[in-house]
């Protein structure tokens, strides 16, 4: 297992949203700190998995804007996992969830595919860049964090490893495709609606819009306004909040939503079905399916199982998973 000090990558492109996350910031919402970190934890998880990583390790989030990356010195070996993005690495083409070396002197290109919204990109070696409260997760209003990427900068990696006993093709499960039929537990603020309005909510279809980053995505589809004045203080939200202002749109809080809030919140998206939502992209199709809090619990539970034995086997190798 080959080690060198350090690689250094040059930074040709990065589209918005391209940044270094890390697990998450958390443990700080009661002081006004969103957790940030990945917004598919799923795929984030698979890419440290496949080469080995520590759960958490510190990763590059890309977004549909892609992201060009030139080897200037050393060599590290890493993984893309997420969305069905074409990764163009040393003059060879091929869709994520891989495995491959980059050397000095060569390319690595990653560009949207035919699905996914965020895909990650995963080093054997250590991202160098700014902590903010213990984590690199970079919070994208401030830039705090591990910051955004930006062409012309460069980016270090700290004791890269060359992994070629990984090379090759990462599983990629069925939990990870989109996921356009969420499940949803009412409330808290149901109260606010209308038994109509209600309905509409769970028997309509929604589309994702443009307004769609990594604080939340705005809904279009029928008006869900309120049917009473809102009295409601500013409370608490939680990611997967489905949030209705007072213009009838709801719009769905994700990885840096804030951390109050005193629109009413029509449904919470159950956890589980997040990571495949945020794969979706602006103008696809999705719609809700109420379930009772303890069939959600149910769903967490059955996910993490599911997910902690896909992540031990892609550990054992990338491509044993059979989920």
């Amino acid at each position: 297992m080959p080690r060198m000090s350090e690689a250094v990558l040059a930074i040709d492109f990065a589209g918005p949203h391209v940044a270094v996350q890390d697990g998450g910031r958390h443990g700080l919402m009661r002081y006004g700190v969103p957790a940030s970190g990945p917004m598919d934890r799923t795929s984030f998880a698979a890419a440290n998995a496949a080469i080995g990583n520590p759960a958490g390790q510190p990763a590059i989030e890309v977004s549909l804007g892609g992201l060009v990356l030139d080897c200037l010195s050393g060599e590290v070996t890493f993984a893309v996992a997420g969305g069905g993005f074409i990764v163009e690495h040393a003059g060879d083409k091929r869709g994520a969830w891989m495995v491959a070396t980059l050397k000095a002197g060569e390319r690595l290109a990653i560009r949207p595919g035919h699905w996914g919204s965020w895909t990650y990109l995963a080093f054997a070696g250590h991202i160098e860049a700014k902590t903010w409260l213990g984590s690199m997760s970079t919070h994208s209003l401030s830039g705090l964090g591990g910051g955004r990427l930006a062409a012309g900068q460069t980016l270090t990696l700290a004791d890269p490893e060359v992994r070629d006993d990984r090379n090759g093709p990462i599983t990629c499960p069925v939990i990870a495709r989109p996921r356009s039929e969420l499940r949803v537990v009412v409330g808290p603020q149901d109260r606010f609606f209308s038994k109509e309005t209600l309905s509409n909510f769970l028997s309509s279809p929604f589309r994702l819009s443009d307004a769609y980053d990594r604080m939340g995505v705005r809904l279009q589809g029928p008006s869900l306004a309120p049917s009473v004045a809102l009295d409601m203080p500013s409370e608490a939200i939680v990611r997967g909040s489905v949030q209705v202002a007072g213009d009838g749109v709801a719009t769905i809080l994700l990885a840096d939503h804030q951390t109050t809030g005193g629109y009413p919140k029509i449904a919470t998206v159950v956890d589980s079905d997040l990571d495949a939502f945020v794969q979706l992209r602006p103008r696809d199709h999705v719609g809700f399916l109420a379930v009772t809090p303890q069939q959600a619990v149910e769903h967490i539970r059955l996910r993490a199982a599911t997910m902690s034995r896909y992540l031990a086997a892609v550990r054992d190798g990338p491509c044993n998973a059979i989920i």
